[in-house]
C-alpha cells in the first residue's frame, strides 16, 4: 500500500514542475488541447453521435437528414446504395454506413452462406454503394450467435479487402440474451458466459469495434428495478474490459424511445444517464435506439416527419455528446468505480487510483482517465434519476485544484471548481450549516447528468 502511495505521487509530482506545484491562482493550462479538438467528419475513428442502422424512411428524406444533422447526429440513417441522399449528407457532416439492397442478413443468414458467396455478397454491396466520401463503413449483421462468428470474420476480411480503411459494422447482443444450451436451440448467445461471448467476437470475428445493446435504463423502470439496473452496468464493465484487453474501441447502444409500452419513456434525465454512462466507462461511440417511429413509441421523430419532445431532449444530450466524444477519444480509461452499491453488489467501488472518496448523498460512476501528456481527468455522473447531486471529490493530491470542462458553449471552457464567494450574503442562507456549507469546494448535477473534469495536480488555497 504504501509503495502504491509512492509510485501515485511520484507519477503526479514527476509531470508538474516546482514553479507549476508552487502557483496556486494561475488559470489551468491546457496542455493537452482539449478544449479545441475538432471533430473530423468522414472519419472510421471519429467519435459516433448515430441511431440504428436501418435505411432511410422518412416521408421527406432530405428532410429527415437536416433533422439528424440538426440534432447533432454524426452519423445517419443507413444506405442501401439506392436511396441515400450522399451529397447532403456530405454537405452536413453526416457519416453513412451501407447496408445491402433488401433485408439485412442475421447470423443465421450468414452461416448458410460458403466462403465464396460471402466474399461476393459483401464485394456486391461495396460496390452498389458508390465511391462517396461520406461512406465510412458497411453494415454486415445485428445481435449474431457466436455460432455466426466465423462466418462474420470472413465478411470483416471482405469489406477489408474491397473497402481498404472503411469499417466493417456487427452489433452484438447484451447480457440479458440467453446463454449456451445443449441444443442450441434456444440459445441466443451459444456461449456459456457472456463474458466468453465476448471474449469470442474480440478474437474470433476481430471486429473494428465491439457495439452492443442495451435498453435496460427504461427496462427497470427508471433503475426502480435493482436486478435490471446492474445488468446496464455490468454490461458496460464487461465491455470496457474486453475492449481494454484486446485494443478494440465500443459503442453502446440505447434507448431513445419508449422500448415497449409497459416500459417508462425517454427523458431528459435517462437520455443524460446513459449517454454520460458510457462516457465514463471510455465507450467511442453512442448509437440511439431508434430515431424514426416505426412501430415503438415517444420516439424522436413521429409517423409525419415531426419532431416530438424527445427530438428536442434528445438534441441537447447529443449536443454535449459532440463536445465530449471527441476530448473523450484522446484519453485513455484507467478505471471506474461508483460510490456505493447502487449499481450492483460486484462493481468496482471508491478508491481509485486518482479519487480518493467523494462526499455525496446520491450515488455516483467515476471514470478516471489519462491523457497522452500523462495528466490525469475524471468522469462523474449522478446516477440518480430521481434528485440532483452535490458532490465534493478528494483525490490523493490534498486539497488539488479540479477545473470542470464546461459544455454551456459550443466550444468547451474551464471552469474551477471552488468555494462560493458571493457579494450578497442572502444567497449564502442563515443557519452556521449553511454558511459552513458555501466554504465547501462543492459542485452539482442534474439528475443522470455527468462531468469532465481536469486534475491539475495543484493545490487550493483560499
Amino acid at each position: 500500500m504504501k509503495t502504491y502511495v509512492f509510485l501515485s505521487t511520484l507519477l503526479i509530482a514527476s509531470s508538474l514542475s516546482v514553479s507549476q506545484a508552487q502557483t496556486i491562482s494561475s488559470p489551468i493550462v491546457d496542455d493537452d488541447g482539449i478544449l479545441n479538438i475538432v471533430d473530423k467528419p468522414f472519419d472510421v475513428n471519429r467519435f459516433v453521435i448515430g441511431r440504428d442502422f436501418h435505411e432511410n424512411k422518412f416521408s421527406d428524406q432530405d428532410k429527415g437528414l437536416q433533422g439528424m444533422a440538426d440534432c447533432y447526429f454524426n452519423m445517419s440513417d443507413a444506405s442501401d446504395g439506392i436511396k441515400q441522399n450522399f451529397k447532403l449528407c456530405k454537405k452536413l457532416g453526416l457519416n453513412t454506413i451501407v447496408s445491402a439492397v433488401g433485408p439485412h442478413l442475421t447470423g443465421k443468414d450468414w452461416m448458410r452462406m460458403s466462403d465464396e458467396e460471402i466474399d461476393a455478397y459483401v464485394k456486391k454491396m461495396v460496390e452498389d454503394g458508390g465511391k462517396s466520401d461520406a461512406i465510412v463503413g458497411y453494415h454486415i449483421c445485428d445481435e449474431p450467435s457466436s455460432l455466426a462468428f466465423p462466418k462474420l470474420a470472413k465478411a470483416v476480411e471482405a469489406v477489408r479487402k474491397y473497402a481498404p480503411g472503411k469499417m466493417a459494422t456487427i452489433n452484438l447482443y447484451p447480457n440479458y440474451a440467453t446463454l449456451w444450451t445443449l441444443d442450441q436451440v434456444k440459445s441466443q448467445l451459444g456461449t456459456r458466459t457472456y463474458k466468453e461471448y465476448l471474449e469470442q467476437a474480440a478474437t474470433v470475428i476481430k471486429p473494428d469495434m465491439i457495439s452492443y445493446d442495451n435498453y435496460m435504463i427504461q427496462y427497470s423502470m427508471d433503475q426502480s428495478d435493482s436486478k435490471r439496473t446492474a445488468q446496464y452496468y455490468s454490461n458496460i464493465l464487461d465491455v470496457r474490459e474486453v475492449s481494454l484487453k484486446y485494443g478494440i474501441p465500443w459503442w453502446n447502444v440505447v434507448s431513445g424511445n419508449q422500448i415497449r409500452h409497459y416500459t417508462v419513456i425517454p427523458t431528459m434525465s435517462n437520455l443524460l444517464l446513459q449517454a454520460y454512462t458510457s462516457l465514463a466507462a471510455g465507450a467511442g461511440g453512442i448509437r440511439w435506439f431508434t430515431y424514426w417511429k416505426g412501430g415503438y413509441g415517444y420516439t424522436p421523430i413521429d409517423a409525419e416527419g415531426r419532431k416530438t419532445q424527445t427530438w428536442h431532449y434528445l438534441r441537447e444530450v447529443n449536443r454535449q455528446l459532440s463536445i465530449l466524444g471527441p476530448i473523450m477519444k484522446t484519453l485513455k480509461s484507467t478505471g471506474v468505480y461508483f460510490t456505493n452499491d447502487f449499481a450492483g453488489k460486484n462493481v468496482p467501488q471508491l478508491p481509485g487510483e486518482h479519487v480518493k472518496s467523494i462526499k455525496c448523498d446520491e450515488p455516483l460512476m467515476v471514470g478516471e482517465f489519462l491523457s497522452k501528456k500523462g495528466n490525469r481527468y475524471i468522469m462523474i455522473v449522478n446516477l440518480s434519476l430521481e434528485r440532483s447531486a452535490r458532490f465534493i471529490v478528494n483525490t490523493i493530491v490534498d486539497d488539488e485544484r479540479l477545473f470542470v470542462v464546461n459544455t454551456g458553449e459550443q466550444k468547451p471552457y474551464f471552469e474551477e471548481i471552488n468555494n462560493i464567494k458571493l457579494k450578497s450574503t442572502s444567497m449564502l442562507g442563515g443557519s452556521k450549516e449553511q454558511h459552513d456549507m458555501a466554504k465547501e469546494r462543492a459542485y452539482w448535477l442534474p439528475a443522470g447528468g455527468g462531468v469532465l473534469i481536469k486534475c491539475s495536480g495543484q493545490i487550493h488555497h483560499d
